[in-house]
């Protein structure tokens, strides 16, 4: 067995955002640190976030926006250390950003330039990065064991991230490191990601798909109440009023990728396509503006006026939940008028709707 190169203070593995912001961080504080990815480059999923554009913080970020069974930490962290630090940062290195909507702020060149800043940030800090560098164990004592020899240090920073993305190089290591450590690890799920359609709601929903809209979005428990806590029971769950988009696959955008981080099995989603809409007003507004389309909403309207439904998606969860008053509103309203009304004529044929007890 070869000697550890023990020159290092802390060894970081992984050198995505987290690492290389670790890295950095204790390097400006006069420590000398390694910084070791397995990947030929340093930041991947950086380059692919944000559209290539990199969404590299929100001006509205707080510690209720997290999820965790501490939610203290959060706190703490973002009382440290908040976007208005991390935005210095960027103004420094002269790169242009712009606000999309909000308070997302995005690069109005390429992901490029936060990879290049944070790696430039290391390099000014003396942080030493090895790519291309694969660790195959760590050992009692903080021996770093990898496929370009063996480093020590009295600290050991795992910043290896989750599995979401296997195909640009995420693995399980750090799940593996904690348990050696005896690091509770609670079961990983998928967050953050599109919900598929099974073979026949595809069907049921693919003439649909590459259509965006606006919609609010709620986790949903079994019975179509919309749930109060994630599944910890620690944390209110909020709607999120974002854009929806249907694809080929699935659903998907902004509000989706949110919602589904509290959802879990058995949960269901209830999707408003219209917020803030009320059916009664908007046939009002168009009939006044001489929109023939609210003749169809307006027998639309009594067929429907005191029923609840559920729309269950092959009785899998997600469930689509609705009530009398939203029902309608759960139509794309977009598009063209003719898109409206016609969906609207044939909601009730081509959904599979069940009348509940009231």
């Amino acid at each position: 067995m070869t000697a550890a190169n023990t020159a290092f203070d802390a060894i970081v593995l992984g050198a995505g955002a987290a690492g290389l912001m670790c890295a950095l961080t204790a390097g400006q504080r006069g420590r000398k640190i390694l910084l070791l990815e397995h990947t030929g480059k340093a930041g991947a999923k950086i380059l692919i976030s944000g559209g290539g554009r990199c969404n590299f913080t929100n001006l509205h970020c707080t510690a209720q926006h997290f999820l965790s069974s501490n939610p203290h930490f959060a706190k703490s962290a973002l009382a440290r250390y908040t976007p208005a630090d991390f935005l210095a940062m960027v103004r420094r290195h002269g790169i242009a950003y712009h606000e999309k909507k909000l308070g997302q702020l995005f690069c109005d060149g390429s992901s490029r330039q936060i990879v290049d800043l944070l790696i430039e940030e290391c390099r000014a800090a003396s942080v030493e990065l090895l790519t291309g560098c694969d660790v195959s164990v760590v050992r009692d004592g903080f021996v770093v064991e990898t496929s370009r020899g063996d480093f020590e240090a009295p600290a050991v920073v795992v910043a290896t991230g989750g599995l979401s993305i296997p195909k640009i190089g995420a693995t399980d290591l750090g799940y593996r490191v904690a348990r050696q450590f005896g690091v509770n690890v609670l079961a990983p799920r998928p967050a953050l990601v599109p919900l598929l359609f099974d073979a026949g709601d595809r069907r049921r929903w693919r003439d649909l798909a590459g259509i965006a809209i606006n919609c609010a979005v709620s986790v949903t428990d079994t019975s179509g109440h919309i749930s109060g806590t994630v599944p910890n029971g620690t944390r209110v769950v909020p709607t999120f009023e974002e854009r929806l988009l249907f694809t080929h696959r699935g659903l998907s955008g902004p509000a989706i990728l949110q919602a589904s981080s509290y959802w879990s099995p058995g949960a269901g989603l209830t999707i408003d396509l219209l917020p803030h809409l009320t059916l009664g007003e908007e046939i009002v507004r168009r009939r006044a503006a001489g929109d023939t389309a609210s003749q169809h909403l307006c027998g639309f309207q009594r067929r429907v006026r005191r029923m609840p439904f559920r729309h269950t998606v092959n009785q899998q969860p997600p469930t689509f939940c609705v009530n009398s008053a939203s029902m309608v509103k759960s139509v794309p309203f977009c598009r063209k008028d003719q898109f409206l009304t016609g969906i609207l004529l044939t909601i009730d044929t081509q959904l599979d709707i069940e009348v509940l007890s009231s």
